[in-house]
C-alpha cells in the first residue's frame, strides 16, 4: 500500500453503493485508497485499528470518513457521535453521504459534528462530479487536522 495515497473509509451497508462509489472515483480519475466497511462495528474496529484492521500498512488511518446513515443495528449518527467522543478521532473529517434529505437528520448530523452532509445522487455522472468535488475540496484544498497520537 502506497502511504502517499490518501485513504477514505466508506461506511455503508449497501455493497452496490460501495461499488458505485469506487467506480465514480475511478471515473473521476482520483487516486484514493477506498477502504469500505459494511457496518458500524467494523467502522469502529477499523478506526481503532483492532481485530482484522490492526495492520495499518494494509488498513491505513483514513484522511476522511464517508458515512451512510441508514444501517442495521446502529444509525450512522451514532457512529458520528462515537467518532466525536473518541479522544484520538474527534478531529477526523467526517462527511455524511446518505440517501436521506430529512432536515431533522441534516441538522442532527451537523449538531454532532459532521463536516459536510451530502445526499447520494441518483445518476452516476452526478456521483462522479460529487466525488470530484470531495477530492478537490476535502483532499486538496482543505487543511487536514492532526489526529491525536496514541500515548
Amino acid at each position: 500500500m502506497n502511504n502517499n495515497i490518501p485513504t477514505i473509509l466508506y461506511v455503508d451497508d449497501d455493497d452496490n453503493d460501495v461499488v458505485l462509489l469506487k467506480h465514480a472515483i475511478r471515473s473521476a480519475q482520483l487516486n484514493f485508497n477506498v477502504q469500505a466497511v459494511n457496518n458500524p462495528e467494523e467502522a469502529s474496529a477499523y478506526l481503532d485499528g483492532e481485530g482484522p484492521f490492526a495492520d495499518r500498512k494494509c488498513f491505513p488511518m483514513p484522511s476522511l470518513v464517508l458515512l451512510d446513515l441508514k444501517m442495521p443495528r446502529m444509525h450512522g449518527l451514532e457512529v458520528l457521535a462515537w467518532i466525536r467522543r473518541h479522544p484520538l478521532l474527534k478531529r477526523m473529517v467526517v462527511i455524511v453521504l446518505t440517501a436521506s434529505n430529512q432536515l431533522s437528520e441534516i441538522n442532527r448530523a451537523y449538531e454532532l459534528g459532521a463536516n459536510s452532509y451530502l445526499v447520494k445522487p441518483v445518476e452516476l455522472s452526478s456521483l462522479v462530479e460529487m466525488v470530484r468535488g470531495i477530492g478537490h475540496y476535502w483532499m486538496t484544498l482543505n487543511e487536514q487536522p492532526m489526529l491525536a497520537a496514541r500515548v
